[in-house]
């Protein structure tokens, strides 16, 4: 328990339990302080599978059909089967995050109609694969696989849910391929992020002390950084030149937060927290064919979000302890979830290339977790793109996806309504090279 001055804190505790408000409303308006809980329209969770023109073009199936730099991050593995020359790629993404609309099942002055603002991001991306030096193969990437933000327009949920969730996540990936034969060959690499975020958050308050069961307005800030480690493995298997099949598993990695920032207007004498937040491992599975100028690639996925438990501050208090009401209610147990993509190119002519890709991503956040802070839902993933040869040693890529997340109603602690019209467009563009 937080250390606690006997009279405000008392007080506090004793109008969260017999104050004019009940808990279900307090619960109702008090969003969790997720640093991660902004990206409630992109893929399951948090999580941003499509790193490169190939993956967005395909709609993420884009792991035993990877034959450019992007093989060096989606399938370690699969770099034997390339060229033996370098390959270099270089990426930039235009994320579009759309308003979501909320509607309240009974609007009141506790939980009404409202929307939240639309989001726009760019995602530089780098790939590196090296030519063959006896069997082995090297690979570099660099990319950005978890983040964004989500800020509601209204007061009162811009103060519980998000004044401001701001999350930045690098990720440096060296890889290394050896093959045994024609047929089999293996990868793996080390991940490194460095992660940086923000996190805002002000209790609702109109100068009444009746609309809020706390004196003033409780707000807290957080800010920091943190650099954290994990790795990646992959088998890939090609049994003739139609067909190539391949495993790929990037592991879990912890982000710990120590010694951030930290604001907290009701204790002036904290500043600085630490939390840890567990991003998903995710399993793959993925086979390619092809036949005459058509390549096909099916590949399932597992995000592991189950590792994803809860979320617990932690202070540099006296006693050393975690929770602030009201923005500590850490609680998720989130789920482990599936999602099949489906990816076709069609080579039109020696120049252009031709793709296009379908998806189903299932949601991990449990109906009664579900907060304002991610209200997700599952996604429907549609895609096109193209590529053209500028000559023998030079391609351009572009390419674009629409993520639509289907409509949930909720009915728990904390919500009662229906979120609708959220998704997102991302449009890629690339220049690969090779020398």
């Amino acid at each position: 328990m937080l250390e606690q001055n006997p009279g405000e804190m008392g007080r506090i505790k004793h109008q969260l339990i017999e104050g004019e408000i009940s808990m279900k409303k307090v619960l109702s308006v008090v969003a969790l302080a997720s640093l991660f809980g902004a990206t409630s329209v992109m893929a399951s969770g948090f999580r941003i599978p499509e790193q490169s023109v190939d993956s967005t073009a395909k709609a993420g199936a884009n792991i035993a059909s990877a034959k450019r730099a992007d093989v060096a991050y989606y399938n370690p593995a699969g770099m034997n089967l390339m060229e033996d020359t370098w390959h270099v790629e270089v990426d930039l993404t235009y994320l579009h995050l759309s308003e979501i609309d909320y509607e309240a099942a009974a609007p009141n002055p506790i939980q009404g109609n409202t929307s939240s603002e639309s989001e726009h991001f760019f995602l530089p991306t780098l790939f590196v694969v090296s030519p063959d030096y006896n069997g082995f193969r090297f690979g570099f990437s660099t990319v950005a696989p978890f983040g964004l933000a989500k800020r509601w327009r209204d007061d009162l949920f811009a103060s519980f849910a998000a004044s401001k969730f701001s999350l930045q996540v690098i990720e440096l990936n060296p890889t290394v391929s050896y093959a045994f034969n024609d047929m089999f060959s293996i990868g793996g690499g080390v991940r490194m992020t460095y992660s940086k975020a923000t996190v805002i958050n002000e209790a609702y308050g109109t100068g009444n002390p009746t609309d809020f069961p706390f004196t003033g307005a409780p707000s807290r800030y957080l800010d920091g950084d943190t650099v954290d480690w994990g790795y990646n493995l992959a088998a890939n298997f090609k049994p003739n030149k139609d067909w190539n099949f391949a495993i790929t598993y990037r592991s879990n990695v912890d982000l710990d937060f120590e010694d951030g920032d930290t604001e907290i207007n009701f204790r002036p004498d904290i500043t600085e927290g630490d939390v840890t937040v567990s991003t998903p491992a995710v399993l793959s599975f993925s086979a390619a064919y092809t036949y005459d100028k058509w390549t096909f690639d099916l590949t399932v996925d597992q995000t592991q979000w189950s590792e994803y438990e809860n979320l617990d501050f932690l202070y540099n208090s006296a006693d050393g302890s975690s929770g602030f009401p009201p923005f500590d209610f850490s609680e998720k147990d989130w789920d482990d979830v599936w999602a099949i993509r489906l990816g076709v190119e069609y080579e039109l002519n020696p120049k252009v290339t031709l793709m296009g890709g379908i998806a189903y991503d299932e949601n991990p956040v449990p109906e009664e977790h579900a907060n304002y802070e991610l209200p997700d839902s599952d996604a429907w993933l549609f895609s096109a793109g193209v590529r053209y040869a500028y000559s023998d040693n030079m391609e351009l890529g572009l390419a674009v996806l629409y993520d639509y997340k289907e409509e949930r109603t909720f009915n728990n602690a904390a919500l009662d309504g229906e979120f609708s019209n959220a998704s997102a467009l991302l449009v890629s563009c690339a220049l690969s090279y090779k020398f």
